[in-house]
């Protein structure tokens, strides 16, 4: 058995952490050595107790890293472990990095400038629309997205950078063969075209209350920076935004209504010190040593991401004071300069083009397709 193979056979046994197997590798000098025949006992190891030492000498016989590897060719997976060169250093570098990383797609060496961004699963509108956003004008400076393919904020992260034709990667919290939600299966599809879909997983393990928290600081520790789109209380993404500063890491956070509690937790990261983001250039100048001149302009000067639809110049006018965020019909008149009354009729023309669609409360937003 190969080290290398170790790592992963290692990453197989159930109970055995990576704190755990440093140990044990600074004890007896390599990952292989773990599975001597003639080691019959490894109590002796720091953080090594009887149950676990039982553990391990039991198990170690069973794991098969090479028909864990064979599997893995079968399905389009790579995976890496420590040793290879692809393997993020961001991620060597934290306290318990990954023994292994399963990897659907690729990482590349431009993924060091990567940005975490996560958030509630059960979100608000406005951040779903918050998260698409900044992910999207992010992911056109050549920054990352990274987030965990979770319902609600994480699904709008994916989406943002893919709608701007960026690299994003989903960190998942169970193998890559179980994945989940399964709803998002076709967004892990794309997502491994032009980024990775990752787990720390051995195949076979499905998600459950510990593989969600646990993988929390593989998103933070790829990134630079964590954004905590909109969080509750005990919301999971506190743990990233935890992780993120353990790791030494920027945190971010969006503020949100002092009456929502799907911003109770955002509110009191801001008030405990992570910065405050109201617009993407928070977190620009953040970086901005790493953003390349020029790489990033507004969109506020378009009028339309779609050339094929024709406006006219109100309804360019209108699209153009959508850009930055939904607004309710009266405000949207304000902020176009128009009549109220031209501004009902211009909506019903841009409805028909589904250049816009109607909220409740009068609210008007632009298409999804074509806010970015």
């Amino acid at each position: 058995m190969t080290d290398r193979e170790a790592y992963i056979a290692l990453n197989m046994i159930e109970g055995l952490g990576p704190v755990t197997v440093r140990a044990l590798i600074d004890a007896l000098g390599s990952p292989r050595a773990v599975f001597d025949p003639e080691l019959s006992d490894f109590q002796g190891t720091k953080r090594v107790g009887v149950k676990l030492s039982e553990a391990i000498l039991a198990q170690r016989t069973q794991v098969d890293p090479q028909a864990e590897l064979e599997r893995a060719a079968g399905l389009g997976v790579r995976i890496l472990t420590p040793l290879d060169d692809e393997y993020p250093a961001a991620l060597k570098a934290i306290y318990d990095p990954p023994l292994a990383l399963y990897v659907q797609g690729t990482i590349l060496p431009r993924d060091r400038h990567s940005l975490g961004m996560v958030g509630s699963r059960k979100c608000t509108h406005y951040g779903l629309s918050v998260s698409d956003r900044l992910s999207y004008e992010l992911a056109q400076t050549g920054f990352t997205i990274v987030s965990g393919l979770a319902r609600g904020i994480d699904t709008s992260a994916h989406q943002g950078a893919l709608k701007a034709k960026g690299r994003t990667i989903a960190v998942l919290g169970s193998a890559i063969d179980q994945l989940y939600p399964p709803e998002n299966a076709e967004l892990a599809a794309l997502i491994a075209q032009s980024g990775a879909v990752i787990s720390e997983y051995p195949f076979g393990r499905q998600a459950d209350r510990q593989t969600f928290p646990y993988r929390n600081r593989i998103i933070s520790g790829l990134s630079i920076g964590v954004i905590v789109v909109e969080s509750g209380a005990k919301s999971g993404s506190l743990h990233t935004a935890d992780a993120a500063m353990e790791q030494g890491r920027s945190v971010f956070a969006v503020p949100g209504r002092i009456d929502s509690p799907a911003s109770t937790g955002t509110n009191r990261l801001i008030k405990n010190g992570a910065k405050l983001v109201d617009n993407v250039d928070d977190i620009l100048e953040e970086f901005e040593l790493l953003v390349p001149p020029g790489a990033f302009e507004k969109p506020a000067g378009k009028a339309s991401a779609r050339p094929e639809v024709p406006l006219s110049a109100d309804e360019q006018t209108l699209v153009k004071a959508l850009w930055e965020e939904a607004l309710d019909v009266d405000s949207l008149a304000r902020a176009a300069g128009l009549p109220s009354h031209k501004v009902s009729a211009l909506l019903i023309g841009l409805e028909m083009k589904r250049v816009i669609k109607m909220l409740p409360g009068r609210v008007v937003e632009l298409a999804d397709d074509l806010r970015w």
